[in-house]
């Protein structure tokens, strides 16, 4: 048996009350996870919104596989690779954009982003546009840049020496300000505020602005809201696209930022203007990962994988309908496969969360907020029967 290393600090958890004993995972297959103990949960969070097809998906482990055994790594630091080339190409397609920036993890993507528009303006000349918005409540990663465009304050209120200062963007005259450089936005649903929704006519000033528009799909993206891509609801035609977390099916590190023709076009010169963008990381563009992707796009045509959340969706919203009675309940919020359940009382939600892993249920709270967002291979089965442990969940911390 695999015994937890005592040496691991874990990330958002409070390492004097944690016991690894309780909670090591050993493997994972489809839509389960199994603990040391033996015990298979359902992975109800997909991980921290990432695994889309499942885990240990075989066409992804083979995929896998293949690439590390004809390259491993390559830099991409003044080369490429095939692997890297066609993903590109598959993303842009897909999104109807121009260029592909790899990255590594969602922040990373946002850092480049950011990076990206403000580089932008000082190549046009527009050296006053400084200045970034974002939404009430955004969280965009846990890097500096990110949390400077995020609004929660429990992420971000210890670290303000390295942020920036940034403003709300709530109406359309926000973006008329001569100092903006760009608005970045989540599409839809705010998922670390508690899967909060965003009234979709607040994003109507953003089809045709001066800033440069940056749209955060690092949670929404590849299917988890109905749509490829949640902005496509929007009838939105963002500048910059940060992309992360499903990209290469949940299973290795891999984000992008999608820019367009314009974008990139600013970038282009004689070596000696030393215009190119003076960002990067070391495993940007890694065979590996984008294999790994390549393979997790194929899989949405093969198994009817928007077939397969919109069942997730109505069963998930069936059963919401009923649940929310319950008084425990204060309300019920869900775009596509993203639902977030939010308790009356927030102290309540740990509890509840523990008593769903006792039940074969693993999730997370945000707040007074349970979430469920599961991988999109989940069977309504698998969704009933989260429902059906959460009431339990409800009757055994009442």
């Amino acid at each position: 048996m695999i015994q937890a290393v005592s040496h691991l600090w874990l990330p958002f958890t409070q390492m004097q009350s944690f016991d690894a004993s309780a909670r090591t995972f050993v493997r994972g297959d489809g839509t389960s996870l199994y603990d040391a103990r033996g015990r298979r949960l359902f992975d109800a969070v997909s991980s921290i919104w990432t695994i889309i097809h499942g885990h240990s998906h075989p066409a992804i482990v083979d995929a896998i596989a293949l690439q590390a055994a004809t390259l491993d790594h390559a830099t991409t630091l003044g080369a490429t690779n095939l692997p890297a080339e066609a993903l590109a190409q598959a993303l842009c397609e897909l999104c109807e954009t121009d260029y592909a920036f790899f990255a590594g993890d969602g922040a990373s993507a946002v850092e480049a982003a950011i990076k990206m528009a403000l580089h932008y303006w000082q190549h046009l000349g527009e050296t006053r546009r400084t200045r970034f918005l974002r939404l009430v409540d955004a969280y965009h990663g846990d890097t500096a840049s990110a949390m400077s465009v995020s609004d929660i304050a429990v992420f971000k209120s210890r670290y303000g020496p390295v942020t920036f200062e940034t403003r709300p963007y709530e109406r359309a005259d926000d973006l008329e300000a001569p100092d903006v450089a760009a608005v970045i936005v989540e599409p839809i649903v705010q998922a670390a505020a508690g899967m909060r929704l965003v009234p979709i006519e607040h994003y109507v000033p953003l089809r045709n602005c001066m800033p440069l528009v940056i749209v955060d799909e690092i949670a929404t993206g590849f299917g988890r809201t109905g749509t490829m891509f949640a902005y496509e609801q929007l009838d939105l035609r963002p500048d910059l696209i940060a992309l992360g977390k499903g990209m290469s099916g949940g299973v290795l590190p891999l984000s992008a930022v999608l820019a367009r023709e314009r974008i990139y076009q600013a970038f282009l010169g004689a070596p000696e203007e030393r215009k190119q963008f003076f960002h990067g990381h070391s495993y940007a563009g890694n065979p590996i990962a984008c294999a790994a992707a390549l393979a997790s796009l194929e899989l949405f045509a093969l198994e009817g994988t928007f077939e397969r959340a919109g069942s997730i969706e109505r069963v998930a919203g069936e059963r919401s309908a009923t649940l929310r009675t319950h008084p425990a309940i204060r309300e019920i919020r869900q775009a596509g496969t993203m639902i977030g359940i939010e308790l009356h009382d927030a102290q309540r939600a740990w509890p509840v969360t523990n008593a769903l892993y006792e039940l074969g249920h693993f999730t997370r709270p945000i707040g007074a907020t349970v979430q469920l967002v599961p991988p999109l291979s989940s069977s309504d089965e698998d969704i009933a029967d989260f429902f059906d442990a959460f009431s339990e969940a409800l009757e055994r911390t009442n």
